[in-house]
């Protein structure tokens, strides 16, 4: 069961990495300095929206494996 576990926390983590990294729409660099990055509210739709909310979804999934893990190891 705990291998289990940990398996299925490295493929969460992987697929949350990933999701992360395909919702930065070119902001570069310059943003990490200060820099403008134009609008920060705007509104998500098509593709955009269900990647976010994808996103949400492995970061409350990630959260409850890693709890489950604290909980089973003791």
């Amino acid at each position: 069961m705990n291998s289990f576990l940990n398996i299925a926390i490295m493929i969460t983590s992987v697929a949350l990495v990933g999701s992360i990294l395909l919702q930065s729409k070119g902001i570069g660099l310059g943003s990490l300095a200060g820099g403008d990055s134009g609008g920060v509210y705007t509104k998500r739709r098509g593709v955009e929206r269900v990647l976010f909310f994808v996103t949400i979804g492995l970061a409350v999934l990630f959260v409850i494996l890693a709890l489950v893990s604290v909980l089973i190891t003791g």
